[in-house]
């Protein structure tokens, strides 16, 4: 007999995902700093690196669709991608689809500068073990995910 999503197994699994937006915090606030402390090899902060990763990412992308994109908003988005450009790291391209919001895009340091924090991150995530199997990366991946649609709503501006 399958419990309905309001019996025991239900609740269990509340129990278990709240577990899990318990280790999140720590975890992302770990990453931040990690992040912080290796400013010195390409003298990025957090939010310069997160533009420059989607860029790397995506491709060309308008400030509007980064916010949206990192839950960030416009205007945090605007002043990362403001201090991107004044490191020549993306410089704004006319849109043709949206003549008032501009695509940014990776300047050839930019891409240099992203590819050098990717190496040094994958570094340092083959520390994490040989014992993970892709299976849980991506039942892990399939739960953050509806975590993070759960709160589609929230508005970030």
């Amino acid at each position: 007999m399958r419990e309905t999503e309001h019996g025991p197994a239900a609740a269990e699994v509340t129990d278990r995902l709240t577990e899990v937006f318990d280790l999140v915090g720590p975890l992302y606030r770990r990453a931040q700093r990690k992040v912080e402390q290796d400013v010195p090899l390409e003298g990025l902060s957090v939010g310069t690196r997160a533009v420059l990763m989607m860029l790397r990412e995506h491709g060309p992308m308008t400030v509007p669709q980064m916010g949206r994109a990192q839950a960030l908003s416009r205007q945090f988005v605007q002043r990362m991608v403001n201090e991107a450009a004044a490191r020549h790291l993306v410089e704004a391209v006319p849109n043709p689809a949206h003549k008032r919001s501009s695509l940014i895009r990776l300047t050839g340091v930019g891409e240099t500068v992203a590819t050098a924090v990717v190496d040094r991150e994958r570094a340092m995530l083959r520390q994490v073990g040989g014992d993970l199997t892709d299976a849980e990366v991506t039942a892990c991946l399939r739960v953050l995910s509806r975590l993070l649609r759960l709160l589609d709503d929230v508005d970030m501006d």
